[in-house]
């Protein structure tokens, strides 16, 4: 018999081809409950698909006694207790590298079209309010910027390459400095009030919610757009709309939010703020490599009893064999 997967993300065809010719895929959606779900294949599942979004609950994993590898469909994985998950002697996987230059991208499309007020704009002209009430007022240049990267990983050193092409200022905030361009600034909120925009890619998570608040939103000050292309946890969303709301901070470009697919009436109906559905990633291709790489890593388990892209605080734990029970 086939090994179980249990698919709790959504596939796309070419996935479900090669992962069902190696296991028996168990969706979690038609399924009639945890209890049912447990007595009916718990014992035999020995993979998870996810996301960073939907995870695994701690409680499910607990319960799978053979399970072996979270397979996650994206480079964040804040909704997997990896801690959880090490001490079941369970690798956790995920997607980097492959989407790095589309969401790279975004977070530029995303600034850009803030600070040169696109949307008002577009719809200015759509309106027909141009020929009779003249040109709109002008706007921030996009050229000579400071720009601030709050995290500086592969994504956020992929975002300081395409600033660059805008001859920007890059600074940057992490955990620690890296050995790429651009200045290290350990204070953030000392590097929020250098920048003229202030760029989020830091996974998201406890450690990092509300890193955003109201003193790095009012240090990034009225002139300043802040750009969100990480987790709507990580800014703190109503601070940020009492700054939008009051002048404290001059724009902002969203492509994140903190209950998700929910967005306050208030950012939407505010004309200095771009909001995107979380689309970071959502290109064709981009979402094809993913997808590709999550089967590699499900199938690389099965051949070899390895993963190609375990996350990094699993990086030197291997899968346990199929059948080897907790």
């Amino acid at each position: 018999m086939k090994p179980k997967l249990l698919v709790v993300a959504p596939t796309t065809d070419a996935m479900t081809s090669r992962l069902g010719k190696a296991f028996e895929m168990i969706p979690l959606s038609a399924t009639d409950g945890e209890d049912a779900l447990l007595a009916a294949h718990g014992d035999r599942i020995v993979a998870v698909l996810t996301d960073g979004h939907l995870g695994l609950a701690p409680n499910l994993m607990a319960q799978l006694p053979n399970l072996a590898v979270i397979a996650a469909n994206g480079v964040g994985y804040d909704a997997i207790d990896v801690g959880a998950a090490a001490d079941q002697g369970v690798v956790v996987t995920h997607t980097p590298d492959v989407l790095n230059d589309e969401v790279a991208n975004c977070a530029i499309l995303l600034w850009m079209a803030t600070a040169r007020r696109l949307v008002p704009n577009d719809a200015y002209v759509r309106a027909g309010r141009w020929p009779i009430e003249g040109n709109t007022g002008l706007t921030d240049p996009i050229q000579n910027r400071t720009v601030g990267i709050v995290g500086y990983g592969r994504i956020g050193q992929t975002i300081a390459r395409r600033a660059a092409a805008f001859d920007a200022e890059i600074l940057y905030h992490a955990r620690s400095a890296k050995d790429a361009p651009g200045e290290f600034c350990p204070d953030l909120v000392e590097m929020a009030a250098r920048s003229d925009v202030l760029i989020v890619i830091t996974p998201g998570g406890p450690a990092t919610r509300h890193l955003i608040n109201v003193d790095v939103l009012a240090a990034l000050g009225p002139q300043g757009i802040l750009v969100n292309i990480a987790r709507g946890s990580v800014v703190d969303e109503a601070a940020l709309i009492a700054a939008l709301t009051d002048g404290t901070l001059g724009g902002a470009g969203l492509d994140v939010f903190e209950n998700e697919p929910q967005v306050p009436a208030a950012l939407i109906a505010m004309d200095n703020v771009v909001l995107t559905p979380h689309i970071g990633s959502a290109t064709t291709a981009t979402r094809a490599a993913m997808g590709a790489l999550v089967c590699d890593n499900l199938l690389s388990y099965l051949e070899h009893g390895t993963v190609l892209t375990p996350v990094p605080e699993h990086s030197d734990l291997k899968p346990r064999p199929i059948g080897e029970s907790v």
